[in-house]
């Protein structure tokens, strides 16, 4: 999971590649992390063939919802890049409004999903679920927070 986030991170920062190289290389690291990610979450969780059968469903409309918050996350890295070394106040005011909503954005999301989750699972369940994502959302922070550069 880390080579893909530092991959991406260091293409959207690269110099000379044009947009769509960056986007194709964007979705097919997304593509494959979301392979990872569910197989961390069926290894960590161990599911029984019952909660298999309806977590995975619920959990598929979560990671499309999720998905569409994390390409605006994505979206606000990208536009960052491309104005870092040269930010001026109204940009940067910009950014950091838009990051605050899209955080807003998937803590909503998370605390509707937690409610549906609670509806097909013991609480539990949903909460060593929700670690799960926890970490591994820490994991991307994290590996995110030491390639992209301060602020100039």
């Amino acid at each position: 999971m880390k080579k893909l986030i530092i991959g991406f991170v260091l293409t959207v920062f690269a110099f000379g590649l044009n947009a769509q190289a960056v986007n194709d290389y964007m979705e097919l690291s997304r593509q494959a992390l979301k392979i990872e990610k569910k197989a961390i979450i069926t290894d960590a969780m161990l599911f029984s063939e019952e909660e298999s059968e309806v977590f995975w469903p619920l959990y598929n409309e979560y990671a499309e919802k999720m998905y569409i918050i994390n390409t605006s996350k994505l979206n606000l890295i990208k536009d960052f890049a491309n104005s870092y070394e040269t930010m001026p106040d109204e940009k940067a005011q910009e950014l950091w409004t838009k990051a605050m909503s899209v955080d807003e954005e998937l803590l909503k999301l998370e605390k509707t999903y937690f409610k549906k989750f609670l509806k097909i699972l013991p609480a539990t369940r949903v909460v060593r679920y929700f670690q799960i994502e926890n970490k591994m959302d820490m994991l991307i922070g994290a590996e995110l927070a030491e390639e992209i550069p301060l602020m100039q």
